[in-house]
């Protein structure tokens, strides 16, 4: 089994402002919804986790299956090994869809041969090989959207971290991205941060709740929904009420 390893002593954008302090977590092989308020730190725990900010003191390491640890102590093996979709993607102007993929497996070191091939099974996966030719900056918010998941899933990476990749879609959209979700290898590590509580059931393998830069809740998705009260027994309105009741402290 995989796993990534945060062990965070400290992170703050100024020393007025401190995120996380004693962050200890650990993500598993499988899928992981990434649950909070806003301001909970969930975006800059995935960032920390895609080696684009750095601690203030601590350290990041993703443990293989067979017990290698890699650190971002070596930055390039890192990141190779992780793939990342920011909340707040924007496509490089002037590149087609398909050559905004291949541009994508190019950063994560791939071969002009390997991207060539795996291009246009990435933008298949999420629905945009009708589109290959057209310019990035010509696709609608939500086809930018699943234009950057194409990106992060081109290399096949052992580390998945999708910030908010439901953001702007619409339901049909939606249910693209649950349909992709569910074909990744279970084998690797999915991190999901979302605010859309109802498709934790049945999409995921574990939670994790952020409140405040402090770990809430981390466990089973079955653990989760056993938070809310016995006598609910829609799966949705337990999801829904073991999340309120964990951000608002009622345990």
């Amino acid at each position: 089994m995989k796993s990534i390893k945060i062990c965070v002593t400290s992170y703050a954008y100024s020393s007025k402002a401190k995120i996380f302090q004693d962050l200890n977590l650990e993500f598993h092989s499988g899928k992981t919804a990434l649950l909070g308020p806003n301001g909970a730190g969930k975006s800059t725990l995935m960032s920390l986790m895609a080696s684009v900010v750095t601690p203030s003191a601590g350290t990041i390491e993703i443990i293989e299956a067979g017990g290698e640890r890699i650190g971002t102590r070596h930055l390039g093996k890192f990141r190779r090994l992780v793939a990342w979709l920011p909340q707040d993607f924007s496509p490089v102007a002037g590149l087609t869809v398909l050559e905004h993929v291949r541009y994508s497996g190019w950063l994560k070191g791939m071969s002009r041969k390997a991207v060539k091939e795996a291009a246009p099974q990435a933008l298949l996966a999420v629905g945009l090989e009708t589109l290959s030719e057209k310019k990035v900056t010509e696709l609608s918010g939500g086809q930018q959207r699943r234009l950057g998941l194409a990106g992060a899933l081109v290399h096949q990476a052992g580390v998945v971290l999708l910030d908010e990749p439901t953001a702007g879609l619409d339901p049909s959209q939606r249910d693209r991205f649950r349909q992709i979700l569910a074909s990744l290898n279970d084998e690797n590590i999915t991190v999901v941060s979302t605010h859309q509580t109802e498709d934790i059931d049945g999409s995921f393998d574990h939670v994790v709740v952020l409140v405040g830069g402090r770990v809430r809740f981390n466990g089973s998705v079955s653990e989760f929904m056993a938070v809310a009260p016995a006598s609910v027994t829609d799966p949705r309105d337990r999801v829904r009420l073991a999340y309120a009741a964990l951000v608002e402290g009622e345990i």
